[in-house]
Formats: C-alpha cells, structure tokens, sequence
C-alpha cells in the first residue's frame, strides 16, 4: 500500500509539473517594467554624465521599487515620481555643467532580446520608465524595475526566489 502511496504522489507531482509548464506563459513583456536612461549623445562626456544620472535615479527608485508588490503598483507609483525623477536627474546634468535637461515618462517601446542579471528579456514590446537626456540620442544604460532586478544587492541577497509548484502545492491544501 505504501508504494503505491509514493507512486501516486510522484504521478501526481508529474501531471501538476506537465500541467504548469504546458500553460501559456503569461509572464513575457507583460511581467516587466524597464527603466532606461538615454544620453543625449555618444560623446564620452555625455555618457559619463548618463551615468551620474542612473546612479541618481537608482538611488532615489530603490525604496520605491522595494515598497512595490505588483508591476501595475510599480507603475502608478512611478508615475507619480515622474517629477521627482526629472528633478534628480536635472540637479545632476546642471551640477556637471550641462544646459539640456531630462524628460522623464512611462510608455511602451519595442526593444531588442537584452540578457540581465542571468534574466533574458526577448524582443517584444515592453512598458518602461525613459529616461532622456537632452536629445536622447545616445546609447542607454537599462536594467529592470519591476521585478527589481537592477535593485538587488550585489551578493543577491536582496533576490526572492519563488517556486510556481511550490505555490500550487501550499494552495492546494490551503483551500482544505
């Protein structure tokens, strides 16, 4: 009776894995926030500058992005620190000499397969806080915002790992 038992669990955890994997994904673009800032030219001083600013605007997000339990809330508080953002990134382009200033908003663009933090973003249509420098001309720095991929710390203690079988399992019993 007990092997029977086992063998009935292990068919089970099968079916529910086949089950899970044969599902849509319904992660893809949709599940991201991307954040990129755009300098105003590929001229070594305007892509140092890009980089002061990412560091101004990483700074000011990460508490943002940590306090975000879902990418729609990401997004609305994001909105609302589209000003905020503009002003750091304006102070840091002002501090460093420069007369352009920033341009900060949420849209959806079209970008290229991207490999982040061991993540692979596919070419597909993304939702993403664009950040422009001046013209906005240049090369980009990018990372993620929701998940908080360009957040975490460097040893990835700050990284959450979840199982999606895991979940299914804990609800199954929670519902008994």
């Amino acid at each position: 009776m007990k092997k029977y038992c086992i063998v009935f669990v292990l068919i089970f955890i099968i079916i529910l894995t086949a089950a899970v994997c044969a599902r849509p994904d319904d992660g893809g673009a949709a599940a991201y926030l991307r954040l990129h800032v755009r300098a105003n030219s590929d001229s070594a001083i305007d892509q140092a500058v890009k980089y002061e600013v990412k560091d101004a605007v990483v700074d000011y997000l990460t508490p943002l992005a940590a306090s975000c339990e879902s990418k729609e809330e990401a997004m609305k508080a994001l909105e609302k620190a589209l000003p905020a953002i503009e002003d750091r990134a304006d102070a840091v382009l002002a501090a460093n000499g420069f007369s352009y200033v920033s341009r900060a908003q949420i849209r959806r663009e079209e970008f290229p397969s991207r490999v982040y933090a061991g993540v692979t973003l596919e070419a597909g249509i993304y939702d993403a806080l664009i950040v422009e420098l001046g013209s906005g001309e240049g090369a980009n720095w990018w990372c993620v915002v929701y998940p908080p991929l360009c957040f975490a710390g460097e040893t990835g203690a700050d990284v959450q790992y979840r199982s999606r079988i895991w979940e299914i399992i804990q609800g199954f019993f929670a519902d008994r």
